[in-house]
């Protein structure tokens, strides 16, 4: 892969927003890297964007090291979208499934942002995307193990933002409070307007990434407007 354009690289890519979010970065006129587990999924996604395909598990370190060293330049926008959980009474949950969770949620948002900022850094700009949920800012029964990785990957966002904004890095959380219409979910016809659209949060992410310095924001929230708080 090469190319003259800016570079986009999103991790855990799949259907949904991550799928919207590439096929907007790629209208705007970046060449798009995808980054997953299982790359067969997305050969729809590369077809219409023309992105390039990376198998990679986003919480080993070895495996994100050979993603950022098989890029063709320095991305100016990376997103972190990988996610991994397992539900149930806290009781009865293994703990080998509460540590994936973990390792998926929040340590590769670590691996990830930090091979993202080395690169960044020299350059003086950049964006930092970390999608989170509202689990990550209220625990919900049952489901713990979420909760508890996505409230780290939510404290690590913040911690990055402090750090890595006056160095001209833009770090941004976003917290996707509601479920996403997709193919495999829609909206029913009981509940209008009930989940998100996948383009409109794609939208706003693009959005904030494009805010002036001066006024950056850290975090943004996104939910249906009939949603509750």
């Amino acid at each position: 892969m090469s190319t003259t354009k800016p570079l986009a690289l999103i991790v855990g890519a799949g259907e949904g927003f991550s799928a919207s979010l590439a096929r907007l970065l790629y209208a705007d006129g970046f060449a798009v890297a995808l980054a997953a587990r299982n790359v067969i999924k997305l050969d729809a996604l590369v077809g219409q964007t023309e992105a390039w395909a990376h198998e990679c598990d986003a919480a080993d370190p070895e495996s994100v090291a050979a993603l950022f060293a098989a890029l063709p330049g320095v991305p100016e926008i990376v997103v972190y979208n990988a996610s991994y959980r397992v539900r149930g009474p806290l009781t009865e949950l293994d703990p080998a499934e509460v540590r994936r969770t973990l390792e998926v949620s929040a340590f590769g948002g670590f691996l990830v942002a930090q091979l993202a900022a080395r690169r960044m850094l020299p350059q003086g700009r950049g964006a930092i995307v970390l999608t989170g949920a509202s689990a990550g800012v209220k625990g919900y029964p049952r489901s713990a193990p979420f909760a508890m990785g996505k409230f780290a990957l939510r404290g690590l966002a913040q911690s990055m933002a402090r750090e890595l904004h006056p160095q001209g890095i833009h770090v941004v959380h976003v917290v996707i409070d509601g479920g996403i219409r997709g193919v495999r979910r829609p909206e029913p016809p009981d509940a209008p307007d009930s989940l998100l659209d996948p383009d409109a949060i794609a939208k706003s992410t693009l959005a904030v990434i494009r805010q002036d310095r001066s006024a950056w924001s850290w975090e943004i929230e996104v939910r249906p407007w009939v949603e509750t708080f």
